[in-house]
């Protein structure tokens, strides 16, 4: 990686990780913070700790989209405007009612397809699997570090001081994206933002549906947890502040279980592996359902769950980009996160409608049953041979694409090519025995040019 590229993934994952802990921090501790509040009801929390996602889900593809038109800083800058505003609202708000407005318009800023075109445009396409790398580590960090200071500063400042916090950081972000990410022109974002036309065949495809059902559901039931686990963990006499104590370790010991978990999948993503991180997931939630406030029991089970959590939550955006066809997976990753952030709007509004009117370990037990389902629908997922996608430019028309693409398709290693005449690009998935040079030397025959 050269300096600018650097510089870029720095800056980007600098915003990931601002924008993404004012998003987490409040998981932890709104169910306990928000009994407080004059209007104070497990539904209203429910909604309060999920809300971000409904706009989220709905703008995400919209917002990605919307970057191929008017440049991906300035919808960058003005999602982070949004989410600003929605921050500093919750900030203010003095019951449940505004709070949830505040976190609605939250994820209105809906930038990560923005972010990840802009990586794209800044990086070589030698680097940009580093660039990516770079940026899907400080999402994951930005995760723990939200759930172990999210207690912490509200016992200081309260939930109004995690809102304003999370607003401050949000315009901290601005000044990155507009003067540390280097300028660049756009290139094609066929394999990186959605396209319109793609959106109903991939929704239908038989592979991916699961994958987006299954990311709803991871989503739904990792919500579903922090609206109970923070009441769970007062009843053993937990004050709020010290809750990182027992999640400092519980998250420790699930970062080895991911290793491990990975380590027996060696670099891949076997479908074995994935259905032992579900089953996880579901004795997880048995185990809250049935834990009859046994500290020992909740702490073995939110290992398991965060073991599970975690390498899902890797493993899962790999299958996708495997998955989806040459040059849509922009297409097929924008329907994905869509599917996640709905997935965290459902689980708010399910543990918040139960506890309601049942008990948390109901709502724990509900979360079982649907990872019981969810078990069924992994079962037809089927084994994913690591590919990786590479692409090159051509101005041809469509009648000579036709024959250069018989061409690279007898290739070594060349699993599936598509071209896309309008951005004048040709898109392969490939194995690791694809040679490189031997694709160039088709299109220079072909073109008349170097790729």
């Amino acid at each position: 990686m050269n300096a600018l590229e650097v510089r870029a993934a720095v800056s980007l994952a600098l915003v990931y990780v601002l924008r993404m802990m004012g998003l987490f921090m409040v998981m932890p501790v709104l169910a306990v913070a928000a009994m407080d509040y004059p209007d104070y009801s497990p539904v209203l929390v429910g909604l309060a700790v999920g809300g971000y996602g409904l706009t989220q889900a709905a703008l995400q593809i919209p917002m990605g989209m919307l970057s191929d038109r008017w440049g991906r800083k300035p919808v960058i800058l003005l999602g982070l405007s949004v989410f600003a505003a929605g921050s500093f609202i919750a900030a203010t708000a003095d019951s449940l009612a505004w709070m949830i407005a505040g976190r609605i318009l939250q994820g209105a800023g809906a930038i990560a397809g923005a972010i990840m075109a802009l990586a794209t445009d800044v990086s070589r396409e030698t680097q940009r699997a580093k660039v990516m790398a770079i940026i899907g580590i400080a999402i994951g960090f930005s995760f723990y570090l939200a759930v172990l200071a999210g207690p912490l500063i509200a016992n200081s400042w309260g939930l109004a001081g995690i809102f304003a916090l999370t607003g401050v950081l949000a315009i901290c972000c601005m000044p990155l994206i507009q003067w540390s990410v280097p300028s660049v022109p756009m290139q094609t974002s066929g394999d990186v933002l959605p396209q319109r036309g793609q959106l109903r065949r991939l929704l239908f495809s038989s592979q991916l549906w699961r994958l987006n059902v299954s990311v709803l559901l991871l989503h739904m039931m990792i919500t579903l947890l922090f609206v109970q686990l923070p009441v769970t963990l007062v009843h053993f006499d937990l004050t709020l502040e010290s809750h990182w104590m027992l999640y400092l370790p519980v998250l420790i010991a699930s970062v080895i279980g991911l290793i491990i978990l990975m380590g027996i999948g060696k670099g891949q993503t076997p479908r074995k592996v994935v259905l032992v991180a579900a089953l996880f997931m579901t004795v997880a939630f048995a185990m809250l359902g049935a834990q009859d406030h046994h500290r020992w029991v909740v702490v073995g089970a939110v290992i398991l769950f965060f073991t599970g959590f975690n390498y899902l939550e890797a493993s899962f955006p790999a299958l996708v980009s495997s998955i989806a066809p040459a040059g849509e997976k922009g297409t097929a990753m924008g329907i994905y996160a869509s599917f996640q952030f709905f997935g965290a709007f459902l689980g708010g509004v399910l543990a918040g409608i139960v506890a309601d009117h049942w008990t948390a370990e109901t709502a724990y037990f509900v979360g079982a049953v649907a990872a019981s389902c969810w078990l069924l629908i992994l079962r037809g997922l089927n084994e994913v041979n690591r590919i990786k996608r590479v692409a090159f430019k051509w101005q041809g028309t469509s009648e000579d694409s036709s024959a250069l693409l018989q061409a690279l398709s007898e290739l070594t290693g060349v699993q599936e090519t598509t071209v896309s005449v309008p951005d004048g690009m040709i898109y392969l998935k490939v194995t690791g025995q694809f040679d490189r040079e031997a694709a160039n030397q088709l299109l220079r025959r072909f073109s008349g040019r170097a790729a």
